[in-house]
């Protein structure tokens, strides 16, 4: 190899991170990072728009979470900027935006597990269009996370939801509607329980 082959400039990648140096870290560097396939990605500081959204976006779900739960449904909580492992081996570690799960058992000190998740939200950001269109969509199914929505703002918050549903048999989301708000109303949804989406909920 030349000596002034381009090669020899690249740095070498780090040492992969494993879920034992994971939870090591202190809180306040975790939350700043997910980390892919063992390597660390450092999370842009999001702007108080997005964090407006994802606040209003879990009192939403959280209301019909309880409203479920008074109806009998099994409980269930509803968090943001919290640890989803989906993989151990290589680590694959993400936070979602907003992710509704089956309540864990606080005793043992369970950590969020893909077998406990019933939807994952993410909150489109300027940098963030490939990793929630792409990366995550297939993360997330081959996970075997049953709903994803990924959710756009416009100028005065919320605009558009893409809802998607894991066909177990392909492994993959299949596309189930888009919600809009210029179409006007208050779309409704099913699964994984009854939600009506406010748009002036929604707002920042």
């Amino acid at each position: 190899m030349p000596d002034d082959d381009w090669l020899r400039s690249l740095r070498p990648q780090p040492k992969r991170v494993s879920a034992e140096e994971y939870e090591a870290l202190p809180e306040e560097i975790a939350r700043t990072i997910e980390v892919v396939d063992g390597y660390v990605v450092f999370c842009a500081a999001p702007t108080p728009e997005h964090q407006r959204v994802v606040r209003r976006l879990t009192t939403l779900v959280e209301r019909y979470a309880r409203e479920a739960m008074d109806r009998g449904h099994p409980c269930v909580e509803v968090d943001f900027d919290i640890d989803l492992r989906l993989r151990d081996v290589p680590f694959l570690n993400r936070r979602p935006d907003v992710v509704l799960y089956q309540c864990l058992d606080r005793e043992s000190r369970e950590g969020l597990r893909p077998r406990h998740v019933l939807l994952v939200c993410e909150v489109v950001s300027p940098g963030s269009e490939t990793q929630d269109t792409v990366d995550k969509l297939g993360e997330y199914a081959r996970a075997g996370i049953p709903h994803y929505w990924i959710v756009r703002t416009g100028g005065t918050g919320v605009s558009v939801i893409e809802r998607y549903q894991l066909d177990r048999a392909a492994g993959l989301y299949k596309h189930v509607g888009t919600f809009m708000k210029e179409a006007g109303g208050e779309p409704k949804v099913n699964e994984p329980l009854p939600v009506t989406i406010t748009w002036s909920e929604l707002e920042y």
